[in-house]
């Protein structure tokens, strides 16, 4: 039998080992809180009961996520889920649907799918909450922070702190300019043109977050959307060539982004990014096969040419080797696509992931 000094020491170790153990499993996230502004991409639930023909609360969609269908336009995780994994969040961060009080400090997912950065972007799909509409809910949930944090200056310490995520700009191209049946921006701008009044009104809105309490910033790029099972569906000769009018248009937009950031960052401890998830797109396509992805030109589910003109129907039976997929329906990356752009926007691959720098080096400031 071990005597009292070697228990003791065995104790002590036992200890000191559960101690190391512990730490590293419910360590706290690297950043206080979450937020996340966006659109279907992103959207974690915000229009399941809302009036809109821009819903996925329903099978097949979340098939292969723990919780089943939740309103996520994916088989699985978006890229916010896997960034707020790789913050260390335990959770996934609540739509503000159904978030609770207490979840304002630890952040809350304000996207909705079809939603703009123009406020009639989406409006042919009925019901959304536009960016404009979602910088209104996030001021009602900075009032919630300062009531449980007790004054104005605790809540901008706090908010100070946190990432807040930005992805808009997808549904003004794909659900407004190049829609000319519903609108006629593509009749009023060039596509120079549209660039820039979307971009001055986005950073406008920007602004907007930033004076109340945003200070870490992911601005992410629209990826390319003339890529997508629908645009070849609808626009590709062969349905394997990328569309290169929606395409070009997009990256007018992308690269106002960068100067945007610059302007941003003089105002007072502001630290705007910009992720390139245009070019990370880019090198996924060009590079599929090394990422276990087979087929890049064809929804896992939906109806028509590439599975490519509406997204998935209820109760669908998808491809059965979804990890294959770049993309789950006509619009939006599968999981396994969503994966490999939140981790390079999290940790950059290469020095045009990110400028000036990605979300693992904001989140450290």
């Amino acid at each position: 039998m071990a005597k009292p000094n070697q228990l003791g020491a065995a104790l002590a170790m036992w200890c000191m080992l559960v101690s190391r153990l512990a730490g590293s499993v419910f360590s706290a996230p690297r950043v206080p809180c979450y937020f996340i502004f966006g659109d279907s991409l992103v959207d974690s639930g915000n229009n399941n009961d809302i009036a809109s023909l821009a819903r996925a609360n329903y099978q097949p969609y979340g098939i292969d996520f723990p919780d089943g269908p939740t309103g996520r336009f994916s088989n699985g995780l978006t890229t916010v889920d896997v960034i707020a994994k790789l913050l260390g969040f335990e959770k996934y961060v609540p739509p503000y649907a159904s978030a609770g009080e207490n979840d304002t400090l630890t952040g809350v997912n304000f996207a909705s799918a079809a939603a703009g950065i123009r406020d009639e972007t989406g409006q042919q799909l009925g019901g959304r909450i536009s960016f404009a509409g979602q910088l209104q809910n996030y001021q009602s949930a900075v009032e919630r922070v300062v009531d449980l944090l007790g004054d104005e200056d605790s809540a901008a310490n706090h908010l100070g702190k946190c990432v807040f995520y930005v992805g808009m700009g997808s549904n003004d191209y794909l659900n407004n300019y190049f829609m000319a049946n519903y609108y006629s921006t593509s009749r009023q701008y060039t596509p120079e043109q549209y660039a820039d009044a979307l971009a001055q009104q986005y950073s406008q809105q920007l602004r907007k977050l930033y004076n109340y309490g945003a200070r870490k910033v992911a601005l992410i790029g629209i990826g390319q959307m003339g890529c997508t099972p629908n645009a070849l569906a609808q626009s590709s000769p062969n349905g394997v060539d990328c569309v290169d009018r929606i395409n070009s248009a997009i990256e007018l937009f992308n690269a106002r982004l960068v100067p945007m950031v610059d302007e941003l960052n003089r105002l007072e401890g502001a630290h705007f990014t910009y992720i390139n998830a245009y070019g990370m797109f880019q090198d996924i396509l060009r590079n599929a096969a090394a990422h276990g992805l087979r087929v890049t030109n064809t929804g896992c589910c939906g109806v028509g040419r590439n599975n490519g003109q509406i997204t998935c129907l209820p109760y669908q039976t998808p491809c059965p080797n979804r990890a294959q997929y770049m993309f789950w329906d006509a619009f939006h990356p599968s999981e396994a696509a969503n994966v490999l752009i939140g981790r390079r926007s999290y940790r950059a691959q290469s020095s045009s992931d990110a400028y000036p720098m990605d979300i693992r080096r904001l989140a450290q400031i």
